[in-house]
């Protein structure tokens, strides 16, 4: 984990997690006459209707920051939700986010008010104390929950909670996001600083919003925020909800208290360098090791590949110590990590760095969002924006790789990610594809847009050959190559899943199309080094074909199925549309029943677009049929507004897939 734990901003946390079991609330005679005055006018308030959907609204998300000049914060958090409906129940709970070195919650308490009007009170009793990641081996960063999901069933309950943390961090930014997708009537963000100091914000997915200053207090506030649909294919959540990133800018005198407000990216670069630089030394086990792993390499990406290979191979094991005061930012001394043979992301990239300098390579540490190709902004220099660390690796002319960019001052750069297990060196993982990412290489650092690679770089290739028999059964080789993340995700599913899970998957894509297939060969062969994942298919479908009076015999060409477009039956939707690069081709050949003529061929379909294109044809000669479908798209987003030019280009597609063949017996 490359983020500093925030505890300015509430984790986000899995339903699972809040819905632990925990002891029963108490019912105090006196519950309903504690119940603050905020809380009180929430669950007074009156929310305009939603669509059937929305299962809760929040009435009240209030955060108030206190910094004092010594660098203790303490955030207080009001929240208040009114369940809707049953299934709206998960929001009842109240969290809080500490770390053990430097911080601690002061107090977390929580009411649950039914609409009958009956109160219960929720304290340190009904308190349950876990870890914020339980896979990690060792994290200081723990969360307090209290979790009423069992009494909040009845539609127009309202659950409210208080929470009170402190902590002392060297940190001097915070984020905070006004929503998530439920509604709100009521947002406000507040920060109080000490004297002389001042706060500067911007607020992402909104109009400008000016905070209401008073003296040294600031508050940012948003009312009546709409719910945010969750669409298939849809921008993420932190590109659409309204988010602060806001700094404390101190006198130049109290900036030793907290770290000075970082004013540009290579700002934080310098900064991040001082933490990363100091570890990525290789000794001479290092140095041994390195000239072992390429010792058979001709070329410079031979070499990068082979020490990829061995930093991805390092298990994956995460210790967060020290977060408060960076900890969570630093990585392990590479000698450390190489002799234990473990480490986290930061850890990972920082011994491949090591491995490369031995070599008399150059490297950087890259920090990246992982999952969120939209979430980091350049208008907001912070390191608090990334989660994640991957390596960028300087490379001369000779080198060539889709996943290469050109930095203005440090030259071409291969980009790669040694935590990603099926993703090789020359690719790049597609939620990382596109994305702002700091390339941490002192005053020459900058924020860089990773590249995205071109549907070429990311392809499946497909042939079947096909025996159609005159009863309309078949018999099917099928042989399917992929590379690039095509190629990932085949090599993630294989080895992901048990032998015997494998292959029900495999069956259960393949057969999707054809009733009753029985498989006799699945054969899955991963080339990871070469980055290609190949698969080969053999079936029989007793009744692929339909057979009409003895007559006639009808088929589809495209014997499995390419895609999913079920995300497309909507006719308007609100969100964006969201298109990954990738690109698809088959060619089928079915060798013709004897007796029997072609009557009707689909027409040839050739489909373009801004982001894509789409070609199918058939063609009959010597008995058989041919059929190639090709498809090409480019990485986009897409308006709401331009959805109909999306759905009309993909109809078309999906139509072309579903169109028959018609046999005619002679």
């Amino acid at each position: 984990m490359l983020r500093r734990i925030n505890l300015f901003a509430l984790a986000l946390c899995s339903a699972a997690l809040l819905a632990a079991a925990a002891p029963a609330p108490r019912t105090a005679a006196a519950a309903s006459e504690d119940v603050p005055a905020w809380l009180k006018a929430a669950a007074a308030a009156t929310a305009p209707a939603y669509d059937k959907r929305v299962n809760a609204v929040v009435l009240y998300n209030e955060r108030s920051v206190g910094v004092e000049e010594d660098g203790r914060v303490v955030t207080t958090t009001n929240y208040a939700v009114r369940v809707l409906a049953r299934e709206g129940r998960d929001e009842a709970s109240a969290h809080a986010l500490y770390l053990t070195d430097g911080g601690k919650v002061r107090e977390l308490k929580a009411w649950l008010i039914r609409p009958s009007g009956e109160v219960k009170r929720y304290g340190k009793d009904e308190t349950l104390d876990m870890a914020l990641k339980p896979n990690d081996v060792y994290d200081e960063a723990r969360l307090r929950v209290i979790s009423a999901r069992d009494e909040a069933e009845a539609p127009g309950t309202v659950f409210g909670y208080q929470s009170v943390t402190e902590e002392r961090t060297v940190f001097s930014q915070d984020g905070w996001s006004f929503q998530d997708d439920l509604p709100s009537l009521l947002a406000r963000y507040t920060v109080t600083l000490p004297a002389g100091w001042r706060a500067s914000g911007v607020v992402f997915n909104h109009a400008k919003l000016e905070p209401a200053v008073s003296g040294t207090t600031y508050t940012w506030e948003l009312r009546d925020l709409p719910p945010i649909e969750q669409e298939p294919n849809s921008p993420t959540m932190s590109s659409l909800a309204p988010r602060l990133a806001v700094g404390f800018v101190a006198p130049d005198a109290a900036r030793g208290a907290m770290n000075p407000s970082f004013g540009s990216w290579q700002e934080v670069s310098r900064w991040l360098s001082t933490l990363h630089d100091p570890q990525a030394e290789p000794d001479d086990a290092i140095a041994l090791k390195a000239r072992e792993l390429t010792a058979d390499c001709k070329t410079e990406l031979e070499k990068i590949a082979a020490v990829g290979r061995y930093a991805q191979a390092v298990n994956y094991i995460s210790i967060q110590m020290g977060l408060s005061r960076g900890g969570g930012i630093r990585p392990h001394a590479a000698a450390q990590v190489f002799a234990k043979n473990y480490g986290d992301c930061k850890d990972k990239a920082n011994l491949m760095r090591a491995m490369l300098r031995a070599l008399k390579i150059t490297a950087y540490p890259v920090a990246i969002y992982s999952g969120d190709r939209t979430y980091v902004r350049e208008e907001w220099p912070s390191p608090d924006q990334f989660n994640h660390c991957i390596i960028a690796v300087k490379i001369s002319d000779e080198t060539q790789a889709p996943s290469v960019v050109t930095h203005p001052t440090l030259g071409r750069l291969l980009i790669f990610d040694p935590t990603d297990p099926y993703t090789p060196v020359g690719d790049l993982p597609d939620h990382e594809q596109g994305s702002w990412a700091l390339v941490a290489a002192g005053g020459d650092g900058q924020l860089l847009r990773m590249p995205s690679m071109p549907p070429e770089a990311n392809t499946v290739e497909r042939t079947a050959d096909v025996t159609l028999a005159p009863d309309g059964s078949i018999s099917a080789v099928v042989r399917q190559r992929a590379v690039g993340q095509s190629a990932a995700f085949g090599r993630a599913v294989f080895k992901g899943l048990t032998s015997s899970d494998y292959q029900k998957a495999v069956e259960m894509w393949a057969g999707a199309g054809a009733t009753g297939a029985k498989f006799t060969k699945i054969e899955p062969a991963d080339s990871r080094a070469e980055g290609r994942f190949a698969l080969d298919v053999e079936f029989t479908a007793a009744a692929y074909g339909q057979s009409m009076q003895d007559r006639l015999l009808v088929f589809k060409p495209a014997v499995i199925g390419r895609t999913g477009t079920g995300w497309l039956a909507p006719p308007t939707r609100k969100n964006p549309v969201v298109l990954e690069s990738q690109s698809f081709n088959e060619t089928a050949r079915f060798k013709l029943p004897a007796g029997f003529d072609v009557d009707e061929l689909p027409d040839p379909v050739k489909v373009d677009s801004d982001f894509g294109s789409y070609t199918a044809s058939y063609e009959v000669k010597d008995g058989q049929l041919l059929y190639t479908r090709k498809l090409v798209q480019r990485a986009a987003t897409i308006p709401a507004e331009k959805y109909a030019e999306v759905r009309a280009f993909f109809g078309r597609v999906r139509a072309s897939e579903e169109a028959p063949v018609v046999l005619a017996r002679k």
